[in-house]
């Protein structure tokens, strides 16, 4: 089955280069300039991914992000003329999973979306790598056929591994991304204890690498 990209930029030459940069046999890419086309385009079923200018000609990508996230948790990307820090925030808060400011590298685009795919991926279905097998939506682990129980914390690591499989991720990235609950400092510290049980959990000794003086990496199998 083929994953639905839709991409809502009023700009119609940017809007085609988007396309052909994400074009591929597994997709089919849609274009949109306006809001209301792709109200009609997703009134049949909802796309695997949507990239979402937030200036458009008949409305606010932010509030059509608002409006959408009142009945879908579809991955959006927001494509932003503004790095003005309080947009940023504003559109993450209303449900971006992402956002690109203007201009931007077309490989960079190509690598988030990747990553959006493969989040949307993993969260919808059990992952399976070898001797382990990961099933987020239901909080069940096995690592050889024996079941894992995992913290919420440990379980946040180990997605973000997985999501990220074969790049190295820095600490402070990962403490970041782990620790959201509004905490204004965690000790670095946390971060060595939580990899080391989540190593000792599943027995991932050789498959969470860490890589000196940057941080840690889930290794991939052909590597």
């Amino acid at each position: 089955m083929r994953d639905k990209i839709i991409i809502i930029e009023d700009d119609a030459a940017l809007a085609a280069g988007l396309g052909r940069a994400l074009a591929s046999q597994q997709r089919d890419i849609r274009i949109c300039g306006k809001l209301a086309d792709a109200r009609k385009l997703m009134a049949g079923s909802t796309p695997a991914l949507i990239i979402l200018d937030v200036n458009l000609p008949d409305g606010s990508g932010f509030e059509f992000l608002k409006e959408l996230r009142q009945q879908s948790d579809v991955p959006v990307i927001l494509l932003t003329a503004n790095d003005i820090e309080t947009d940023i925030v504003s559109g993450l808060e209303m449900g971006a999973d992402d956002y690109i400011t203007k201009p931007f590298s077309l490989a960079v685009l190509r690598a988030r979306v990747n990553t959006q795919l493969r989040r949307k991926a993993i969260q919808e279905t059990a992952v399976c790598l070898g001797k382990y097998r990961f099933d987020f939506q239901c909080m069940e682990f096995y690592a050889e056929g024996r079941p894992v129980e995992l913290s919420k914390t440990e379980q946040k690591l180990l997605r973000i591994f997985i999501e990220n499989r074969g790049i190295t991720l820095s600490r402070g990235s990962l403490v970041d991304r782990v620790w959201t609950d509004g905490a204004e400092y965690v000790d670095e510290n946390a971060l060595s204890v939580t990899v080391k049980r989540l190593r000792d959990k599943l027995g991932a000794k050789d498959d969470i690498k860490t890589v000196y003086g940057k941080g840690y990496m889930w290794v991939k199998e052909d590597e």
